[in-house]
């Protein structure tokens, strides 16, 4: 279920994207070649289209499976079908390459993209691709025992505050040579004797 929405979400954002690409060609006028190409660089050392590499075999893994399930009887055929289908389909993969370069060409300077391809191919930019997930991980652990003990501290010192606060502004004891009222002159006298 929520591979059929991420499929969804791709094809509308893909969409989207489209709409906007033919509606603006002035816009896509503007972009150099070189300036795409340096995009099209700064996305393949980036990666930026990876995370997108599931999307056709879970969609054609998910069709297979709703077809086979309303159609046994046809598993072999399905299964065949689905599959050469969407080899077909897999060389529409440089339409999102296309997209994200486009998207990269449209927020960054030719500069910014060959700088930024430079790093991210870089030893150190391929490292931090590839452990940097576990670092942003280990960060917001760090972050919410960090947020815990602050909220925590906060709250203990506030309160600590208030309790200061609060004695300040209670009633002032009596001073030395002042006689307090006793607790028994604050009661009535019993009518009885005692008794």
């Amino acid at each position: 279920m929520m591979l059929n929405k991420r499929v969804r979400c791709l094809a509308a954002a893909l969409a989207a994207s489209a709409v906007i690409a033919f509606s603006l060609p002035a816009l896509a006028q503007d972009i150099s070649e070189s300036h795409l190409k340096a995009a099209h660089e700064a996305v393949s050392a980036l990666r930026a289209t990876d995370p997108f590499d599931s999307i056709l075999p879970s969609a054609a893994g998910a069709l297979q499976q709703q077809l086979i399930q309303k159609n046994p009887d046809m598993e072999q055929l399905i299964t065949t079908t689905v599959s050469e289908k969407a080899l077909a389909l897999a060389s529409r993969r440089s339409d999102l390459e296309n997209e994200a370069a486009m998207a990269y060409a449209k927020s960054f300077s030719e500069q910014e993209l060959k700088d930024i391809a430079a790093f991210y191919s870089s030893p150190s930019g391929k490292k931090l691709l590839e452990t940097g997930p576990f670092a942003m991980r280990e960060l917001v652990k760090a972050a919410d025992i960090w947020q815990n003990g602050i909220a925590r501290d906060l709250a203990q010192q506030v309160g600590e505050a208030l309790a200061a606060a609060a004695k300040t502004k209670a009633p002032a004891a009596p001073a030395d040579g002042a006689a307090a009222p006793a607790d028994d002159a604050a009661k009535p006298a019993d009518s009885g004797n005692g008794g």
